[in-house]
């Protein structure tokens, strides 16, 4: 067995949503892109890099911004959200490996979701690929003070669970997440499936979820 055998030590683990658990990036960015051209602007390589793995309320503050409304935030916010509940209730597709990982984990320590995401869309997304009844926790950024690299969505997730950071595994493919992990001081694995973003701050880096069924245990 290679990498952090599960459950092992771990009390929990905890997992990102968006491009790790649901192949959502692409709708994220047809619908931020969709945005930008309905106010007059265009997305540009500059704003992927410097949103990506960001909230969305930071996001659309860089998108407001950019198009010389900045008192427009919370309209822009509103607009982004709505264009993605229709893409994720229509498009949005499982992750190679999640399903297997989650299934061999499920009831042999509590499974949840921490996301920059609303809590609607987490729900949403869940439900689109048939997880929703998987995970014993959801805690959305909307619900907490600071959103990643913050460790405040991490925090809560594990006082919701009953479970010390130190003793929980989470699951991120952003430097943003791995970062919030880190702060929480839980065990981070890093999951290169977005592609070209580093994530050497992660204790572990694997190339795709699937990849993790071999550290699991036998029952």
């Amino acid at each position: 067995m290679t990498g952090l055998p599960l459950p092992g030590r771990f009390g929990a683990a905890v997992f990102d949503l968006d491009g790790l658990l649901i192949d959502s990036e692409p709708l994220w960015a047809r619908a931020e892109a969709d945005l930008l051209a309905a106010h007059g602007g265009e997305m540009t390589e500059a704003d992927r890099l410097a949103t990506f793995g960001r909230s969305i309320t930071a996001s659309v503050v860089v998108y407001a911004g950019r198009l010389g409304i900045p008192g427009a935030a919370a309209e822009l916010r509103a607009e982004l959200i709505e264009r993605v509940r229709v893409l994720y209730a229509t498009e949005a597709a499982i992750m190679p490996g999640v399903a297997e990982l989650v299934e061999r984990l499920h009831g042999r320590l509590p499974l949840a979701v921490a996301s920059n995401s609303d809590r609607e869309l987490i729900a949403l997304g869940l439900g689109r690929i048939g997880l929703r009844d998987r995970f014993d926790r959801m805690v959305s950024a909307s619900e907490v003070p600071r959103a990643k690299p913050s460790p405040d969505v991490y925090l809560e997730v594990c006082r919701r669970l009953g479970v010390e950071p130190r003793d929980a595994i989470g699951f991120e493919d952003s430097p943003a997440g791995v970062d919030a992990l880190r702060a929480a001081g839980m065990t981070s694995v890093g999951v290169r499936a977005a592609g070209e973003f580093p994530l050497d701050r992660a204790d572990q880096v694997v190339g795709w979820l699937g990849e993790v069924l071999a550290w699991i245990e036998p029952a």
